[in-house]
């Protein structure tokens, strides 16, 4: 991305792919020109890769710095919509805001617009389209709000259960669904992938938590088991989890999966990546293993990943 002198750290941006074009949207970063220099703050920056021409583009800024933010395309209406955030940092748990603002980029004007923000502050959310046309809205679920303390000292975020939708044809108007899951039951989503590529209008979302996926059932608002990963991680947060083609793809370090196998060879297969790959339509799996492009293990707990099609 065009380098800046005076910012360093960027992460839990978010990157989403339109086209041939990779549009990598705000984050959390720290900035020398700031005080204190140790806390993090929100970047409005945008930037689009042409994988045409293998370059960087920078475009117009969004309204408000955000990091940790819902967002989605819709690529038949050449918009991008962001919503929520704040200046989350991975260092930095409990520190940075949270924000409730909801704008909406055109692609083809280069400029934000400015809608109905969401009805209270949620940051660390993800967002989705479901429809078509008139009936297309906008869903985002999940996330965090305010910060608790326990024993009086260490912060604690305050995480969501509920899903909230912008009809986008009242003008952008909020209505709330309710809780997906009981209290319990589980104390945060997961990671998230939406399918789109099937017939329907309503896409398919999955969850992954704990070594288990989930088939999210919009008509219920709740989430119920698909399956299992055939192989155990032994660090849960550091895997990536992507759709492509319809399928589930979840991605982990070798040495990092729970295997006697695995264990002998975890000097050599330092650099190696599991990918066990999941299809919903068939119930099936089947996994491959692949060497890390990087010289240096994939963190996948802050990797920002999103599917590319070419």
């Amino acid at each position: 991305m065009p380098c800046n002198p005076h910012v360093y750290g960027l992460c839990n941006f978010t990157s989403i792919c339109i086209g041939s074009h990779l549009y990598v949207l705000g984050g959390s970063l720290f900035d020398t020109r700031s005080y204190p220099l140790d806390y993090p703050c929100p970047s409005s920056s945008a930037f689009r890769f042409d994988f045409g021409t293998f370059s960087w583009e920078t475009l117009a800024p969004m309204i408000n710095p955000r990091g940790s933010f819902a967002c989605a395309a819709a690529p038949n209406l050449d918009k991008i919509l962001v919503a929520g955030g704040g200046s989350r940092h991975t260092m930095f748990g409990a520190a940075g805001s949270r924000m409730s603002s909801v704008e909406m980029y055109d692609i083809g004007k280069d400029e934000w617009v400015a809608l109905d923000g969401l009805p209270r502050f949620r940051a660390g959310c993800v967002g989705f389209f479901v429809g078509n046309g008139e009936e297309r809205e906008f869903w985002v679920m999940g996330g965090y709000g305010e910060s608790r303390t326990v024993s009086g000292v260490f912060p604690v975020d305050q995480y969501y259960r509920d899903v909230l939708v912008m009809e986008m044809k009242n003008g952008g108007k909020w209505r709330e669904l309710g809780d997906m899951w009981e209290e319990g039951e589980r104390w945060k989503l997961g990671k998230i992938v939406v399918v789109e590529d099937g017939p329907l209008e309503a896409p398919a979302v999955f969850m992954l938590d704990r070594g288990d996926i989930f088939s999210y059932i919009m008509a219920s608002n709740s989430w119920i088991k698909e399956t299992s990963l055939p192989r155990k991680t032994s660090d849960e947060s550091s895997v990536g989890f992507v759709a492509l083609d319809g399928e589930l793809h979840v991605m982990s370090h070798l040495n990092g999966v729970k295997s006697k196998e695995c264990q002998r060879l975890r000097q050599q297969k330092r650099s190696t990546m599991l990918v066990q790959i999941y299809h919903p339509r068939t119930k099936s799996w089947r996994s491959v293993t692949t060497r890390s492009p990087f010289q240096h293990p994939l963190d996948f707990k802050t990797a920002v990943m999103c599917t590319i099609r070419l």
